[in-house]
């Protein structure tokens, strides 16, 4: 590990910056929003428009890498988010906003497959497992620390706008002056989907599902803060557990998920997060409960998705996993762009405790339809090993941390 943290640091310590660049700006959007007198349903699509942005980044940006290079791509993208950060409370109008975010997810997911093309390419056999799972550690601690940076200005004024849009800035310069060469891209061909179906329909309907419950997590959770008339600490508090909880309850999980039926944990899983979101919805809880919840919510649905992509490459020959993968990450972002706007409409309908309400009810059909799975085949006789995987992570990405889990 020392070996690759001394190779590549420049681009880990630019991946941390930008990271905390977008945990500040995605919580304070929501927080800011409610002060701005938006609504909920507003709110929604002004979150929801993120991952739009992002899917169709993550069929750009390997075009664009492969006319210009990585270098210019990075430098683009990361001046533009620049720029973006600090629109927002120049025109606080929920239509521009929605509009920035579209292009705040289309920048931000270059910027990450451009990031990960880079360790992917840079790294060793040996160490691109190690380097790759570096990179994912990183991007988790970054979005924590913005949670903390999040209460020292006023959120009524510019400095929280100003300071993510310096930290993304300062992001490239240990990149770009890095004596490291960039090198050439190489893309994933994604699977066709009839195809991934026939192979794990529960990979499939698993990973719509979840890119519905972690764009709602992350995406409505300061929304629903404010709705409940937290302050900017008690959000910070409670966005920072949702990735605190991700980032220690997936050893365990893993540990787990290479000594049993994956499909069963799926379901135990799903079905414990279904009951914690129901518990949330209808009792009244104290904020040290809710952020049980929250750590409890966030350790379920990283690890989940992991789970998903694991037990659909149990039935895939290696050479297939990256474009299987792709297949599924894919599904993952196209379910993300309605999970806010389903919870914002479930939030205006019922309150602001439709936040848990709508995640709750992605978890029980996700622990229904792994039960049904289970009728339907019996489980692999091999699997591969678990890896971390967060969603944000790119097809090549992942596929190279699954092909490293393959090796003999």
């Amino acid at each position: 590990m020392l070996k690759v943290l001394t190779h590549s640091w420049p681009l880990l310590m630019g991946v941390l910056l930008l990271m905390v660049g977008n945990g500040i700006q995605g919580t304070l959007l929501g927080i800011r929003g409610n002060l701005e007198g938006f609504t909920t349903y507003q709110l929604s699509y002004v979150m929801a428009a993120y991952f739009a942005g992002f899917l169709f980044g993550s069929w750009a940006a390997p075009r664009m890498i492969r006319r210009v290079g990585h270098v210019r791509v990075f430098a683009a993208l990361g001046s533009f988010i620049s720029a973006i950060l600090v629109i927002y409370p120049v025109y606080p109008d929920w239509v521009v906003w929605t509009a920035l975010r579209v292009l705040a997810g289309f920048c931000f997911s270059g910027i990450y497959i451009t990031a990960e093309s880079w360790i992917n390419n840079t790294a060793s056999n040996e160490t691109r497992g190690q380097a790759l799972s570096a990179y994912m550690i990183v991007q988790m601690l970054g979005i924590i620390a913005s949670q903390v940076l999040l209460n020292l200005p006023d959120t009524s004024g510019f400095a929280l706008f100003i300071i993510p849009s310096v930290l993304v800035s300062l992001a490239f310069m240990p990149i770009l002056l890095a004596p490291t060469p960039a090198p050439a891209f190489d893309s994933t061909r994604r699977l066709p989907f009839r195809d991934l179906f026939r192979i794990s329909p529960l990979g499939c309907a698993g990973m719509l599902l979840t890119g519905g419950v972690f764009s709602a997590m992350f995406g409505m959770a300061s929304v629903w803060g404010a709705q409940e008339g937290l302050g900017v600490r008690d959000i910070s508090i409670f966005v920072g557990a949702l990735y605190v909880g991700g980032l220690v309850l997936q050893y365990p999980i893993g540990f787990l998920s290479d000594r049993m039926d994956r499909r069963m944990l799926i379901m135990v899983l799903s079905c414990v997060a279904a009951l914690v979101m129901l518990a949330a919805t209808f009792l009244a809880l104290s904020f040290q409960a809710l952020i049980v919840v929250a750590l409890i919510l966030g350790g379920i649905t990283n690890p989940v998705y992991a789970l998903l992509i694991a037990y659909t490459n149990d039935f895939l020959p290696r050479d297939q996993m990256a474009a299987a993968s792709a297949g599924l990450i894919f599904l993952n972002g196209f379910g993300a762009i309605f999970g806010p706007t389903a919870t914002g409409w479930m939030m205006e309908t019922i309150g602001p405790r439709g936040f848990f309400l709508f995640i709750g009810i992605l978890y029980i059909a996700l622990a229904g339809y792994a039960v049904y799975r289970m009728t339907r085949r019996a489980a692999p006789q091999v699997t591969g090993a678990f890896r971390t995987v967060n969603p944000s992570a790119s097809p090549l990405a992942v596929g190279a941390v699954l092909d490293d889990a393959a090796k003999p």
